[in-house]
C-alpha cells in the first residue's frame, strides 16, 4: 500500500524525535520544528498559531537562516555589508546581536536598495535588495511560517514552494491538454508584487497567525522605504501596497495572498468547478484551462481580481484554443503540431523553450565571455557550465519537452562563439587558438556538451 504524505510526515517526526536534542544538527532541529508546525496545520484546518515569534530567534533557526542566506551569496544591501565583512566581524557575534534585537523587539529593517533588471521583452522589472541582516531575519521568519501555510496551499500552485517547480506546472498543463482541456485563458497580472494590498494580505495572514508580534514583523518589511537607483526614497510607512521583489519572504507572501484565489477557483462546489475550469499557477503567472471557457468566466475572473485589489492586464491576457493557436507559459511555447518524423497525420503537444529563451541563453553566454577574456580554459569552463546547466535543467522535462533542436542550436552557438573567443586571444598565444576549442574544452576540461546525439531522434507523439 502506498504511504500517504501524512504518514511520511509522522514517520519523519518520530525518527527525529528519537534523537536527543544535543545530538541533533541545527538542520535537523529546524526540520523537526517545521514538520511539527506543518502537521498541526494540516490536522487542524482552522487552528490559529498564537505563539510563533519566539521560535524565529531561536539559535538553530537563525543559524540555518544564515546558512541559507550565505548559500545564495547575493549583493550587499544599502549598508554595503557583505558576508565577508560579517565573517570578519564574527558570525556568532553577529547572530547573537540579531537575536537580541528580535527578542527585545528593537529590530528595525533598513531601506531596500532597488535595482532595475532588464526583461526579455525589452522592459524592466524592479529588484529589491535588502541588507544581509534583513535577509537573515526574513529567512528565519519564513522558516517558521512557511510550513503552516504550505499545509493550506493548493496542488495547482507550483511557484516558490518546497519540492515544486515549473516542471510540475508544465507536466500538469500537458496532461490537461491531452484530456481535452484545450481552451486556455492566459492571464497577466500587472506588477503583482507591487500591488498586493497590505490590509487584505494581513487578513490572509491572520487566518493562521494570531501572534501579533509576527504580524508586526512582517508589516515592518512591507513598510520599509525603497532607495531608487537615483538615490530617491520611496514607499515607507505610508505605503499601503506591494512587497519588494527580491525580499526573501516576498514570494511566500505573494503565494499566501493568491491562495485566496486558488481556493475560489478550486472549490469543488464553486463557480469554476461547475464550468469545468481548472487553474495552474506559478506565483503571479496563471492560466485557466477547460474544454470550453466563455466570456462570462473571463469577466468573472477579472471581477475577482478587482475585488482582491489586483490589476489584470487586459491587453496581454488572452483566450486561445490551444489546438489552433500556440501559447506561451513559464518560458515554454506549447503548440499542437504534426509529427514530422512519422509517416502518419498524427499530432502531438509540442512543448519547447520560447525563441526569446533561446536568445537569452545565447546573450548570457556572450556577455560572460566578454568579461572573461583573460581566463584560463579551466576558469572559462567553470564560468560557462552553471549557465548551460541551469538552462538545460529548467527546460529538459523527461517525456514532456522537445529539446533536440533547441539543444542542437545551443550546441552550435557555443561551438562558433568559442572559436571566435579564442581566435581573438591569438595575440596572447592561447593554446586553443586555431584549434577546435569547443571539442577540446568538452573533452578535456569538462565543458557541458548540450547536444550529444549523432542524429535527431524520432519525436514520440506523447
Amino acid at each position: 500500500m502506498k504511504t500517504s504524505n501524512h504518514e511520511k510526515v509522522q514517520d519523519e517526526i518520530h525518527r527525529l524525535m528519537q534523537k536527543k536534542r544535543k545530538e541533533m544538527s541545527t538542520r535537523e532541529r529546524v526540520r523537526l520544528l517545521q514538520l511539527k508546525l506543518y502537521h498541526k496545520a494540516k490536522q487542524e484546518k482552522n487552528y490559529k498559531f498564537y505563539i510563533l515569534y519566539d521560535k524565529i530567534f531561536q539559535d538553530h533557526v537563525l543559524t540555518e537562516a544564515y546558512k541559507k542566506a550565505r548559500k545564495n551569496n547575493s549583493s550587499p544591501g544599502i549598508d554595503g555589508q557583505s558576508f565577508s565583512d560579517i565573517e570578519a566581524y564574527g558570525t556568532d557575534k553577529f547572530l547573537k546581536e540579531l537575536k537580541e534585537e528580535l527578542r527585545t523587539r528593537t529590530y528595525k529593517p533598513q531601506a531596500v536598495k532597488r535595482k532595475m533588471i532588464d526583461k526579455a521583452n525589452g522592459g524592466q522589472r524592479p529588484l529589491g535588495i535588502p541588507t544581509i541582516k534583513d535577509r537573515i531575519a526574513q529567512t528565519a521568519c519564513k522558516i517558521v511560517i512557511e510550513p503552516i501555510f504550505e499545509a493550506d496551499f493548493d496542488d495547482s500552485s507550483y511557484g516558490f514552494r518546497p519540492k515544486r517547480s515549473a516542471k510540475g506546472a508544465i507536466k500538469e498543463i500537458r496532461q490537461n491538454l491531452k484530456t481535452g482541456n484545450t481552451m486556455v485563458y492566459d492571464a497577466d497580472l500587472r506588477k503583482y508584487f507591487e500591488t498586493i494590498p497590505h490590509d487584505k494580505l494581513e487578513i490572509a495572514l491572520k487566518e493562521r497567525i494570531s501572534d501579533p508580534r509576527v504580524i508586526h514583523l512582517i508589516k515592518l518589511w512591507l513598510k520599509v522605504p525603497v532607495v531608487e537607483e537615483d538615490g530617491r526614497y520611496t514607499g515607507g510607512k505610508k505605503n499601503k501596497v506591494g512587497t519588494p521583489q527580491g525580499g526573501v519572504i516576498s514570494p511566500l507572501l505573494a503565494n499566501i495572498y493568491l491562495n485566496l484565489m486558488d481556493r475560489i477557483v478550486n472549490n469543488p462546489s464553486g463557480y469554476y468547478a461547475r464550468q469545468g475550469i481548472m487553474m495552474i499557477r506559478y506565483a503571479d503567472d496563471f492560466i485557466l484551462m477547460a474544454k470550453h471557457i466563455n466570456q462570462e468566466a473571463i469577466i468573472y475572473t477579472q471581477k475577482l481580481l478587482d475585488r482582491m485589489g489586483l490589476i489584470a492586464n487586459r491587453d496581454k491576457s488572452k483566450l486561445v484554443q490551444a489546438r489552433i493557436t500556440p501559447f506561451d507559459f513559464l518560458g515554454f511555447t506549447i503548440r499542437y503540431d504534426y509529427n514530422r518524423h512519422l509517416n502518419t497525420r498524427s499530432r502531438f503537444w509540442h512543448i519547447k523553450p520560447r525563441k526569446e529563451s533561446e536568445v537569452k541563453i545565447r546573450q548570457k553566454i556572450n556577455n560572460k565571455l566578454k568579461k572573461i577574456g583573460h581566463y584560463s580554459a579551466t576558469e572559462v569552463v567553470a564560468e560557462l557550465n552553471p549557465i548551460i546547466r541551469g538552462w538545460m535543467n529548467y527546460y529538459q522535462i523527461d517525456k514532456v519537452s522537445a529539446m533536440q533542436l533547441p539543444l542542437k542550436r545551443l550546441d552550435d552557438y557555443i561551438r562558433v562563439r568559442l572559436l571566435r573567443f579564442y581566435n581573438r586571444k591569438s595575440q596572447r598565444k592561447s593554446n586553443l587558438h586555431g584549434q577546435q576549442a569547443y571539442d577540446l574544452l568538452t573533452t578535456y576540461y569538462g565543458l557541458i556538451k548540450p547536444y550529444k546525439s549523432s542524429g535527431l531522434r524520432r519525436v514520440n507523439a506523447y
